[in-house]
């Protein structure tokens, strides 16, 4: 395996810079108007996230290595809600950092319209928006 060039390399931080410009990010208050829209919210936290913190009502649960997957209106996985390419997806991680780089990918699909929440459901949550409480066994 070779060596990045500098021509190629970049840091993580850089990435997230440059993949944020394809993006047109919303803050939790205009990602609810969003979704009373029909626009699709899709939260990608990690279980042990959503246990503690409590869950978005009407958000899909998606773990964000099946994102792709269960988004692309072509694939043989897709979930029912991944209807076509024009299709309004806010991906939401918990601080909005992993959701950035995932709207994106999804982007890259042809999934135009994906976004994130700006801040992810910690932002969500401080604006004081529903948030269903963790399930308790």
């Amino acid at each position: 395996m070779t060596e990045p060039t500098a021509r190629t390399a970049r840091s993580i931080d850089d990435h997230l810079e440059r993949v944020r410009t394809r993006l047109e990010r919303l803050d939790a208050p205009a990602a609810a108007e969003a979704a009373a829209n029909g626009a699709v919210l899709v939260d990608i936290r990690y279980a042990a996230l959503r246990d503690r913190d409590g869950l978005i009502p009407g958000a899909l649960v998606v773990e964000r290595n099946e994102l792709e997957w269960r988004l692309d209106p072509l694939g043989d996985h897709r979930l029912p809600e991944a209807t076509g390419h024009d299709l309004t997806v806010v991906v939401i991680c918990n601080e909005g950092y992993a959701s950035s780089l995932a709207a994106a990918s999804l982007q890259d699909l042809g999934l135009h319209r994906a976004t994130d929440l700006d801040g992810g459901f910690q932002a969500w949550r401080a604006a004081g928006l529903p948030v269903l409480p963790p399930e308790r066994p």
